[in-house]
């Protein structure tokens, strides 16, 4: 079996990630002011002066500028090539977590298959990316990001699972969307202050692609949301940053819990139900 469509997906994808990087920037500024993603075209926010394409170049630009506006020389925020940048790493590691080398299709449909499933877990990171930083500049976790992402999600995972035959996984993604989104719209009812509205919309698309990859990265991906905002809850308390009174974002945690499940969810699943001698 022959690496090519490895490697180019890889590539690809970490090409891809530079580029849409740039446009989540977009969404961040704009999204949560009610602007359209689409017009006017990107400007300077001080001498509003329309930004070259030559100066649109992921990264690059950023440091060709050093960065500060061509025009007006106003500085230009390090969180433009850091999103950037850090979306194109992501891509790059989705890439080779969801289809690895060892096991590349070689037979039309599957391989298309597989491609819309990686496709659809790239769209999520991208998704990851806008909201995990809204909701740490903004507290909100808006509709016109989250809700699309269900049909999104839904149709690529549909159709991989249509051409690959695995439709045990489309029903375990349909039944872990159900189940974490019910979780978390428990919980909101209870303790309203304690949750968003908005963290119980997005509860619904991880549980989707968690489940439609196996039991174990759900279990792994939302108890690990949990347990990790809340150690870095603690943290902030230990060292005076936050009080108890203090809003957190949980959003970010429920990103970062369900990556770790996708990463790893299904070999720490597996570890532990060993222990107690049940693999």
């Amino acid at each position: 079996m022959t690496a090519a469509p490895w490697i180019l997906a890889v590539l690809v994808s970490g090409g891809m990630g530079l580029l849409i990087g740039s446009f989540l920037n977009v969404v961040v500024y704009r999204v949560p002011a009610g602007m359209s993603i689409a017009t006017p075209a990107s400007a300077c926010p001080t001498c509003h002066t329309p930004i070259r394409a030559g100066d649109n170049v992921p990264v690059l630009s950023w440091l060709l500028l050093r960065g500060r506006c061509r025009s007006c020389a106003t500085p230009i925020s390090a969180r433009y090539p850091i999103v950037e940048l850090a979306t194109g790493l992501f891509f790059v590691i989705v890439a080779a977590r969801l289809w690895p080398l060892a096991d590349v299709p070689t037979e039309a449909r599957p391989l298309v298959g597989r491609l819309l499933a990686l496709v659809a877990f790239l769209y999520l990171a991208a998704v990851s990316v806008a909201l995990g930083v809204i909701d740490v500049e903004h507290h909100r976790l808006p509709d016109a990001i989250v809700l699309p992402a269900y049909a999104v999600g839904l149709v690529l995972l549909g159709a991989s699972s249509a051409l690959t035959g695995d439709w045990a996984a489309l029903l375990r993604g349909g039944v872990g969307l159900v189940g974490l989104l019910a979780f978390y719209g428990v919980a909101w009812f209870a303790y309203p202050t304690g949750m968003g509205l908005g963290d119980v919309k997005l509860a619904g698309v991880l549980g989707l692609f968690l489940a439609w990859l196996g039991w174990g990265e759900f279990a792994v991906g939302a108890f690990s949301a949990f347990l990790v905002g809340g150690l870095f809850s603690v943290a902030l308390l230990v060292t005076r940053r936050a009080t108890r009174k203090s809003g957190i974002p949980f959003g970010p945690w429920m990103l970062v819990g369900a990556w770790v499940g996708i990463f790893i969810g299904g070999a720490v699943f597996s570890a532990y139900l060993s222990v107690f001698g049940l693999a």
